[in-house]
């Protein structure tokens, strides 16, 4: 799902969170299976009408098992980090069919996306800021991307281990190609909720973002 960019897929998943993080494992909801475990019976990832909107979703039922394992604790962090979760896990496994048929994986898009909508080149290291990815990562998908002819870089004439990067013709053409389509399929995804919906959830989940991003690093200490 787009993450940073808004409704636009470049800012990236976080990077290396689902992949490594993101290869493409969505972490689990709470309880729910260490991949997140997958659609239950008469459930569609994408779109439908599924089983969990009429009885309960997933987590509900993990929730309710903690609950009658530990009556005192209180579970509704869960309820949120576990939905937040199981949401990722699913649209992780219903793919981007776009990305596909183009022979992409979401963070090589993401790195080719972060190129194209910044404008100018970016290093290695501010590739993997803008897309939260490790420096290994960034490294082994930039070489691929350069083998594919989609991305070039550029020696540093003042730092030789300094290397600057930028799309090539054709990886413009392939970005402002699969973009559109992206979006179509994104909008299929979240197409069980409204439009006044889908911008309270922009909204709310906007607020999360900013507050763990200012406060996570305070919590991992």
């Amino acid at each position: 799902m787009t993450a940073t960019d808004g409704p636009s897929p470049n800012g990236g998943g976080p990077g290396d969170g689902p992949e490594a993080t993101t290869g493409a494992d969505g972490p689990a909801a709470a309880g729910a299976g260490p991949d997140g475990g997958s659609p239950a019976a008469g459930q569609d990832p994408v779109g439908g009408d599924p089983v969990g909107h009429r009885q309960g979703d997933t987590v509900a039922g993990v929730v309710r098992q903690w609950q009658a394992v530990h009556p005192g604790l209180d579970t509704g962090p869960m309820e949120i980090i576990g939905r937040i979760n199981r949401c990722a896990a699913l649209l992780q496994q219903a793919e981007d069919a776009p990305l596909r048929r183009a022979g992409l994986s979401r963070p090589e898009f993401d790195l080719l996306g972060a190129l194209r909508r910044t404008g100018h080149e970016l290093t290695p290291g501010e590739l993997a800021r803008e897309t939260f990815s490790s420096g290994a990562a960034v490294t082994k998908r930039l070489k691929q991307l350069t083998e594919r002819g989609l991305v070039e870089r550029r020696g540093d004439t003042r730092d030789r281990r300094v290397a600057h990067l930028r799309l090539t013709d054709a990886g413009r053409e392939l970005v402002d190609g699969i973009l559109p389509a992206q979006l179509a399929y994104e909008t299929a995804a979240l197409s069980g909720l409204d439009a006044p919906e889908q911008g309270e959830l922009a909204a709310l989940l906007g607020e999360l973002l900013a507050q763990l991003e200012g406060r996570l690093g305070a919590l991992r200490s």
